[in-house]
């Protein structure tokens, strides 16, 4: 069976970023499938998505970046440049491993798909 995965490194400060709010969404939905806080490696403590809840579709990751670079005592001007970082992506083969890394500074932010 195949599973959704994620972690999140803070860039600009060369460390995981732990404690970071990230909220998963099948697309078009409302009401988020899970929401978690990255641990202290920055990473899920479980996958987001597995097993028979782990299907093909168009799914959305949530990142809550500005209130971690604020807890972690960033200045940031209001608004944000960078708030929540919503990331949209398909998943085509639910047999599969996704893995969905977010690399982020105050402002900017990368991804890709992981293994």
């Amino acid at each position: 069976m195949g599973r959704l995965t994620t972690h999140v490194l803070d860039t600009a400060s060369g460390r995981p970023a732990a404690g970071l709010k990230i909220e998963l969404f099948r697309a078009g939905g409302n009401a988020p499938l899970t929401s978690i806080r990255t641990n202290a490696d920055g990473r899920a403590d479980a996958p987001l998505l597995e097993g028979e809840s782990f299907a093909a579709g168009q799914y959305e990751l949530r990142f809550h970046a500005g209130d971690y670079l604020r807890a972690n005592g960033t200045a940031l001007p209001e608004p944000a440049f960078l708030d929540i970082i919503p990331i949209h992506f398909g998943i085509a083969d639910a047999a599969a491993h996704y893995h969905v890394p977010l690399l982020l500074s105050p402002y900017g932010y990368s991804t890709y798909r992981g293994s």
